[in-house]
């Protein structure tokens, strides 16, 4: 965190340039990161809430719209890490401008990373809450949690992009492995489905994945108007520190022999 907070200058302008860049040339620009949520919300309410007409009374209330809440509210945690975990492979290999340049703090692009990807989650939630309000009439003040949910993840990210992005540079396998990985996270993780469904003894398989607790607390916030649970988001924030730290000391270790493979 320490390199956060005394580069923080430079990581916001590199993420600046990362999303202004991202849009450079379309027409819509910038506004892509509005529009694209916005498409996906309406798909999700027209598939799922009208097409096939999923409901899980206990997670939604019994409400058509309701699952496509509860639905774009896990896809939106699950695309922020997916979307860290992806870019995370060519951390390094992407920016070899900077890796010979001994006075640049390469650990710092991590955090570009997320900050890009929090930019596009931002807006999801936002919209999320506008529908919530269209929907229900009300959105719960407990929303405003939102940054404090997002943040243990965020931890977590910066650990996984570190390591990834250090061993990406010897072993070119990780960009592939990603997309298997992010599937993977989606499909056992609560983002179809409340965690309620699954068999006690098999719901500790489904806390391994990173996305798990901060889908459910999000949901708790957004759709439930409850309070997070302060001792998950607790022991999820001590783990992903201590997994962030040891991360950073092994990129660290690593960045040594950066210069000779690229």
């Amino acid at each position: 965190m320490a390199s956060f907070f005394d580069n923080r200058a430079l990581i916001f302008q590199l993420t600046r340039r990362a999303i202004t860049g991202r849009y450079r040339g379309s027409i819509a620009g910038v506004g892509w990161s509005l529009a694209i949520p916005i498409l996906m919300l309406i798909v999700y309410t027209f598939v799922f809430g009208f097409v096939f007409k999923m409901r899980f009374n206990q997670a939604t209330g019994g409400s058509n719209l309701g699952f496509a809440a509860f639905l774009f509210s896990g896809i939106v945690v699950h695309g922020f890490m997916a979307e860290c975990l992806n870019r995370a492979p060519s951390l390094v290999t992407g920016n070899a401008q900077y890796v010979k340049k001994i006075v640049f703090p390469l650990q710092c692009l991590a955090w570009v990373v997320i900050f890009t990807a929090l930019f596009q989650t931002t807006i999801s939630v936002l919209i999320l809450s506008l529908f919530l309000l269209v929907v229900n009439g009300v959105v719960y003040w407990t929303a405003l949690l939102a940054p404090l949910v997002l943040l243990p993840l965020m931890i977590m990210a910066s650990g996984a992009i570190w390591i990834i992005g250090g061993l990406s540079v010897y072993m070119r396998d990780f960009a592939q492995l990603m997309g298997v990985l992010t599937t993977l996270m989606l499909f056992l993780g609560p983002v179809f489905y409340p965690l309620n469904v699954i068999p006690s003894p098999l719901r500790y398989v489904f806390y391994l994945n990173p996305i798990t607790a901060i889908i459910e607390q999000m949901r708790r916030i957004m759709i439930d108007g409850e309070m997070p649970d302060w001792t998950v988001l607790g022991i999820y924030t001590v783990v992903a520190l201590l997994l962030a730290r040891i991360a950073l000391a092994l990129f660290n270790r690593m960045r040594g022999g950066f210069a000779d493979v690229l």
